[in-house]
């Protein structure tokens, strides 16, 4: 049997549903190895007394026979913007540090009735504005592949725990990239749903027409599994046949401007598609750039203060947006989040009706069409280059040149996300510098699970990524 570490999620459950492992030998195994990685500072609250006595609990409901969960015992992590009643939910900001919800969020609860254990939360850029995960209140997370580098963001503990074996699984948010990016820099697979295909109740908010969670995970089987959790649905179990399978490489836009070793990885990933049957269609997206922009910053600043302010509403507490700004620990988001108080830079009402009822329908039929013109799913790099260096948090370098970090980053992840259409990002392998890059698949709206299919079969095709070196 494997190292306890490397036990993805399905295997875990199957080993300690079969009794072949204890739920709490399995838990003492990732508590000592992630205080021996405690430098990623990739978790805001963890409760070893609390995961072991979920564990014990676990082995003792095995042992009496009851009706186990496909979970069952298996030790996740969840981001620290979705609600949760036995540990904090502070969204990575000093004003929700002391933040208990009543309730546990929806997608959460589904964990936990399915058998998971909660194994803490994860760090994340300050309110999910961001891709650093640079965070002013409770310091920066760092890749488990190089801790000099960014593990992305925003959710980015949540990717670091994944790819530093400290748990199977994780889940995420993702508004414009925020599960797929952190996906990418840190070796893991990150899916993104069809929006509104996972509830939003009981997560920190940024955008009602963005926001999603999603998994993070080493298997695409493991997100198949926690797909079928959440949802109810029957778990994608059978990988797609890739012969004959259309796929569409957009070159213009999403291929431009990418990093050497990035499109190298991608480039061999798309070969071995190839190899494996698949048709390879050179087709452009029209207008994509445009329409993102039109859309994306112009929805995200107005919602969120409508949306954040709901949040706080239903939970009782006596804060509110003005309160959350004020005190928010990270430059960067400081300012953004200042710029929507402020009459003179707030994105006026029309503005955002605009993209959200005319640009953001154009959008999303860009993709109907484009899927409708016989391609089963888009392919194309997850992110222009490897992570960056830690603290570049304005500029980075990309093929020599000074780039924006954040719309540099998200270039690629941002259109779908706007779009509400369904994204996975699948590691393809290891740069010169030992750097994961990831390969993204995009699929029509509500074919979430064809989506998982595929990557399910490019899971069989490609190599496994190796674990991080230390």
């Amino acid at each position: 049997m494997k190292a306890y570490h490397e036990l993805d999620v399905v295997a875990a459950a199957q080993a300690i549903r079969a009794g072949d492992v204890t739920a709490e030998a399995l838990a003492e195994a990732l508590l000592a190895r992630t205080l021996a990685h405690a430098d990623l500072n990739a978790f805001t609250a963890l409760d070893a007394d609390q995961v072991r006595q979920a564990a014990r609990a676990a082995d003792r409901a095995r042992q009496a026979g009851a009706v186990l969960g496909a979970l069952h015992g298996v030790p996740v992590a969840l981001k620290d913007n979705i609600n949760t009643t036995a540990l904090p939910t502070t969204a990575g900001t000093p004003a929700l540090r002391q933040h208990r919800p009543k309730r546990n969020a929806p997608v959460a609860q589904a964990l936990f009735d399915a058998g998971a254990i909660l194994f803490g939360k994860t760090g994340m850029h300050e309110l999910a504005f961001g891709i650093t995960s640079n965070n002013g209140a409770f310091g920066a997370i760092r890749n488990p592949y190089d801790s000099s580098r960014i593990p992305g963001g925003s959710s980015g503990g949540s990717g670091a725990v994944v790819g530093a074996r400290l748990v199977p699984a994780s889940l995420g948010s993702d508004t414009g990239g925020s599960v797929r990016v952190p996906a990418a820099f840190c070796g893991a697979f990150g899916f993104r749903p069809s929006l509104l295909r996972w509830s939003q109740d009981g997560i920190v908010p940024i955008s009602t027409t963005r926001d999603t969670a999603g998994p993070l995970a080493r298997r695409a089987a493991d997100l198949a599994l926690i797909d079928s959790v959440v949802t109810g649905e029957t778990p994608v179990s059978v990988p797609a046949s890739l012969k004959g399978l259309r796929v569409g490489v957009p070159r213009t836009y999403f291929w431009e401007d990418i990093d050497s070793e990035t499109w190298r990885l991608c480039e061999a990933a798309l070969a071995t598609m190839k190899e494996a049957g698949a048709v390879l269609i050179e087709a452009d997206l029209p207008d994509v750039q445009a329409l993102d922009e039109a859309v994306g910053f112009s929805v995200a600043l107005y919602e969120v203060h409508r949306d954040l302010d709901r949040y706080l509403e239903k939970e009782g507490l006596n804060i509110r947006f003005a309160d959350i700004v004020a005190g928010a620990a990270s430059p960067d988001v400081k300012g953004i989040l200042g710029s929507v108080l402020d009459p003179a830079t707030a994105v006026p009402e029309a503005i955002y009706r605009e993209a959200r009822d005319t640009h953001r329908p154009r959008l999303i039929e860009a993709y109907r069409s484009y899927f409708a013109a016989g391609i089963d799913v888009m392919a194309f790099p997850t992110t222009p280059l490897p992570a960056p260096p830690l603290g570049e948090d304005e500029t980075i370098t990309l093929n020599g040149r000074a780039v924006p970090t954040f719309i540099t980053v998200v270039r690629n992840t941002g259109p779908s996300s706007n779009a509400g259409i369904p994204g996975v990002s699948i590691p393809v392998g290891l740069t010169a510098a030992g750097l994961p890059v990831g390969l993204e698949l995009d699929g029509p709206a509500g074919r979430d699970r064809d989506l998982l299919a595929c990557a399910l079969a490019l899971d069989t095709l490609l190599p496994p990524l190796p674990a991080p070196s230390r």
